[in-house]
């Protein structure tokens, strides 16, 4: 199974984009595969941006982790 989290790119440099995965979570991740830009969502799998997605769709994604993630704290 593949899990691909989404993230706000915040900055992008030749091929790596600094991203924000929400909650003061920012990584760099490779976006060689992808064409993103500054405030677009991008989906990240393995390091690597896979996809562009748009912000609403992000949104819900993220709304649904929160949820998972504080479910699963009990």
């Amino acid at each position: 199974m593949c899990l691909a989290i989404p993230a706000k790119v915040l900055e992008v440099q030749g091929d790596v984009a600094k991203v924000d995965f929400g909650q003061k979570i920012v990584r760099d991740v490779n976006v060689m595969l992808v064409e993103a830009h500054v405030g677009e969502y991008v989906l990240v799998h393995a390091g690597y941006a896979i996809q562009v997605i748009d912000q609403e769709a992000a949104e819900e994604t993220l709304r649904l982790w929160e949820e998972i993630l504080k479910y699963d704290e009990g």
